[in-house]
Formats: C-alpha cells, structure tokens, sequence
C-alpha cells in the first residue's frame, strides 16, 4: 500500500509531491506502512529549502479560507444598503459558502488528478484573490454574488486540497502541521473579523475598499505555490483514472454506515451553527446597539478562541474511547450563548461572545472523529469526502432560514430559537457519532 492509499490521494499528481519522497514499503510491511507513513528522506539543503516555501504557502493558504466569509459578516449592513439588498437574499449570500464547499469539494480530487493538488491549490489562491477584489464593483446583487462564488470555489479546492499536500510532504509530522494548519485557518478569521472595519474607516469609509483589500493577502499566498510549482519534479506523472490502492480490501459502502451519516449530519449542523455565527452574529449585536466596529472585534474573538482550541481539542478527543462527552460540552456552550444572545445581547456580549466561540471548536472535533472512524487511510478519505460534503450540503438552509426569519419578524426572536432547536439534534447525532466504532465494522 502507498502512502496514499485511495485513489483520490494517489493519483493527486506531480505537484503536490516533495522533491524527495518516501519509498514505497515492502509488501510485508503495508499494513504497518499505512498507519505510520515512512519520514520522507532529507537529501540536501534544496529539500529543505523547498519544505519551508511549502511550510509558507500552506499557511498563507490557510489564512485565506476564511476572510472572504468574515470580513462580509463585519460589513454585511453596509453591503445590503448599498446594494439594496433584502434580508432575504443577505441569508442566500450567508448561504453560498456552504453551497460552494459541497458542490467545490467533489470536484477538488478529480481536478487534482488532472493537474496535480499543487496547482490546484495555486489555482485557488488566484481565484479567491480575483473574486474578493471583483465581487464589490461588479455591479448589483447578481454580480456581488458571482464574484463571492469564484472566490468561495478557491476556498473549497484549497480547504480539501491542503490536507493532502500535508500528509505528502510532511508524513512523520502530519499533526503537528495539521494543528499549525488550523491555527492559521482561525487566525485568518478573526483577523478578518477585527481588522474589516477598523481598516475600512482608514481607507475611506467604503465597504467596497474594506472588503477588496483582502485580495492583497490571497495575492501573498499565491507566492510560495508558484515556487512550487516551479521546483515540483517531472518524473512523477498523475496515475489513470481508473487506478486503485491495490489494498485487496472490501469496498466500504459509505452510504450504508450509520456512522457515516451521523457523521455527515454532525458535520452539517456544526457548519449551519458557524455560518450562522460568521454571516449574523455582528448583526444580532448591532441591532442591539453595539457599534459596528465593537460588534466586528465580538466576532473575532469569538474566531480566536478556535486558535488555541482548534490544537488542543483534537489531542484530547484522540486520548477519549467516546468523544460523546465533548460533544456535550460543546452543545451545551452553544446553548448557553444563544440564550445569552436573545435575553442580553448587549449586557453580556462578551460573555456570548466566547461560549460561541467554544462551541464552533464543534469543526476541528469533527475532522478528528472522522479520522478515528475507520482503520484505513482508504477508508477516512471516503469518510470524509462523504461527511464534509453531505455535511455542507445539510448546512445550506440554516443561514437562509435565519434571513427570512429575521425579515419577516421584524426581531431576532424567531432565528435565535432556530438556532437553539438545531443546537439539540447536533449534540444527539454528535455523541451517536463518537462512540467508539468503525465503519468497516458495519458493512
């Protein structure tokens, strides 16, 4: 077995390889090889010169998944005033994101295959550059929405690709740089968050400027991918489409584990509650008369608490036989806030303000129980593209929901109690879906 076992990891292509990667392990040795992946040889300054652009792009890459999202949240008002936009369509734009990680992700492996993760990534990076510095001067809500799209389709090619390009180069150090990964994923969201506003007001005031100058750091990023690109070596070519692991195991039928689903519907209402968090809650505390920029540092420290969290929690939940208690101390925060945000948004907003944060660590939760939720590298990549993906798709109505809701009631109410009704079905499905089982187990 390889050290990408599953088709869609080992086909992925030439750009996403190191200069110098790991033998493939003997026969007798592939069992042992796939759950402890050979230390990529070091040959020479260049391979570690070239790990470290790698190290660059992966976490300037992964500051960019999530400003496009927050840094609307922060200026949403403005946004809708100046497009004219109803409350309505303001939840589909909150809406898209999930849309574009669905519809994005099944295509991120095939793409990969065709020209490498690499390059796709790269790829990303431009297209999110482009549709954030497009999408405010396209012209009306249509354009906005178009702009959003391509920069949201980078977003989700990148957010699936990046894993990958970990696991090849650094696969004795896939924690540690998965833990860095995340970091910089939460740092770029409340980053995002904090600075929108504040930034604004220094460029002039018009929420066009605040939301393009975020091209800049997706402009950055795209740097250390070309260099990449350029040092990638020839001699690895994609495999064809029809290659398989060669594991000799049984197919796991994804779509018949009772794991998988409440995997994929714990991922789903984790991700409508982060949405809904990103795209609202500088909104909710507006409304309740929390200045714009005040509101905008609310929901950046609600994203800096995942900074910390987002490298610890994964650890413990790891050393858990069931990951169900967790899960509960996570809904219950959500609880907790969302009560906090319909009695006394304004008094006790800091206080909401990190239970919310707390319970989106809900997402790093959920990528490690779908790690611990099957015995196969095979087996976790199917799981995952099929939970992420089902998942994002379950998430598309909740921050329409809200919008609607909100304009239709005239108060926040009604969107508050939704979310609190989904806050419980995620905590039932998210302990089903720690419990210690495998789904090779239930074929």
């Amino acid at each position: 077995m390889s050290l990408m076992a599953d088709e869609d990891l080992a086909t992925l292509g030439s750009a996403a390889e190191p200069l110098t990667p790991a033998a493939p392990p003997a026969d007798a040795g592939a069992a042992r090889s796939a759950a402890a992946p050979e230390r990529v040889p070091d040959r020479g300054p260049a391979a570690r010169w070239l790990s470290g652009i790698v190290i660059a792009g992966l976490v300037l890459a992964a500051l960019n998944l999530r400003p496009a999202i927050t840094s609307l949240g922060a200026l949403l008002k403005e946004v809708r005033d100046g497009l004219g936009m109803s409350g309505t369509v303001a939840g589909l734009l909150t809406s898209v994101p999930a849309l574009c990680f669905a519809v994005f992700g099944f295509a991120a492996p095939r793409l990969a295959r065709r020209w490498g993760s690499g390059a796709i990534v790269c790829a990303g990076m431009v297209a999110i550059a482009v549709g954030v510095v497009v999408r405010p001067y396209a012209g009306g809500t249509p354009g906005f929405l178009a702009g959003s799209a391509l920069a949201l389709a980078g977003i989700a090619v990148s957010n699936v690709l990046l894993p990958v390009v970990i696991k090849t180069w650094f696969p004795d150090r896939v924690g540690p740089m998965t833990g860095l990964y995340s970091m910089a994923l939460a740092l770029g969201t409340s980053l995002a968050a904090a600075l929108t506003v504040p930034m604004t007001a220094a460029l002039g005031g018009s929420w066009r400027t605040g939301l393009a100058v975020w091209a800049l750091l997706a402009v950055l990023a795209v740097v250390p991918w070309l260099v990449v690109l350029r040092r990638r070596p020839a001699a690895t070519a994609p495999a064809p489409a029809g290659a398989t692991s060669g594991s000799g195991e049984t197919p796991i039928r994804i779509t018949s584990s009772p794991t998988a689903w409440a995997l994929a519907v714990f991922f789903g209402l984790q991700a409508t509650a982060a949405y809904i968090t990103m795209g609202w809650m500088p909104q909710i505390f507006r409304d309740a008369g929390v200045s714009a920029g005040t509101a905008g540092v609310l929901l950046a420290t609600t994203m800096a608490v995942g900074v910390p969290l987002s490298f610890v929690l994964p650890r413990l939940a790891a050393r858990m036989r069931h990951q169900g208690p967790l899960v509960v101390v996570l809904g219950s925060c959500g609880l907790a806030g969302y009560t906090g945000l319909w009695l006394a948004p304004a008094a006790g907003s800091w206080v909401w303000a990190l239970l919310m944060g707390v319970s989106n660590c809900a997402f790093p939760l959920a990528l490690t129980m779908i790690g611990m939720r099957s015995t196969s590298p095979a087996g976790v990549v199917k799981l995952s593209a099929f939970a992420q993906s089902v998942g994002y798709l379950i998430s598309i109505p909740g921050p329409l929901l809200v919008g609607t809701l909100y304009q239709h009631s005239g108060g926040w109410g009604l969107p508050i109690a939704l979310m609190v009704g989904l806050m419980v079905p995620q905590i039932v499905v998210g302990v089903l879906a720690g419990r210690n089982r495998r789904i090779e187990d239930e074929r």
